[in-house]
């Protein structure tokens, strides 16, 4: 298994901005593997900070269910303050959430499944052109080599 490390990934911005996810924590209950990455992105809350999310888990049928969540919380603007001059805290307003899960029977190889998940990653980047499958990182490691992150 791979060991936890560091996620960047560049946003969807007009101009591109990269965002450093650090790992916070793997557990294990039973059959259930989920590794959490957050950013830590300076004068923002905890709470409001990008975050993502890996899970293995395997069914009671054999069935591996796959899943890597990506949140991104937006905060709520603050504008002027009361008559005494406090100014509230920014909160977060709401999250958008992309969840990509995968479900592979246990009798699944690994090029089957990287079939698959690069189909749906083509898919859903609008990618029309023969490009070469990405082997490393952390949905690669889980979708097809049924690794999570230690």
């Amino acid at each position: 298994m791979a060991a936890i490390a560091d996620l960047v990934a560049f946003d969807g911005a007009g101009t591109p901005v990269s965002h450093t996810l650090k790992p916070v924590s793997v557990s294990r209950d039973k059959d259930k593997v989920t590794a959490t990455w957050r950013e830590n992105a300076t004068g923002v809350p905890v709470y409001a900070q990008v975050r993502c999310q890996a899970v293995l888990e395997r069914l009671k049928s054999g069935v591996y269910r796959l899943e890597m969540r990506t949140v991104v919380p937006v905060q709520e603007v603050v504008t002027g303050s009361n008559s005494a001059g406090y100014s509230a805290a920014p909160k977060v307003a709401y999250e958008n959430t992309v969840v990509t899960t995968g479900f592979f029977h246990e009798r699944s190889d690994s090029t089957s499944r990287k079939l698959a998940r690069q189909l749906a990653v083509n898919i859903m980047n609008g990618v029309t052109t023969s490009v070469t499958p990405s082997t490393t990182g952390p949905a690669p490691d889980l979708f097809d080599l049924l690794n999570a992150p230690t």
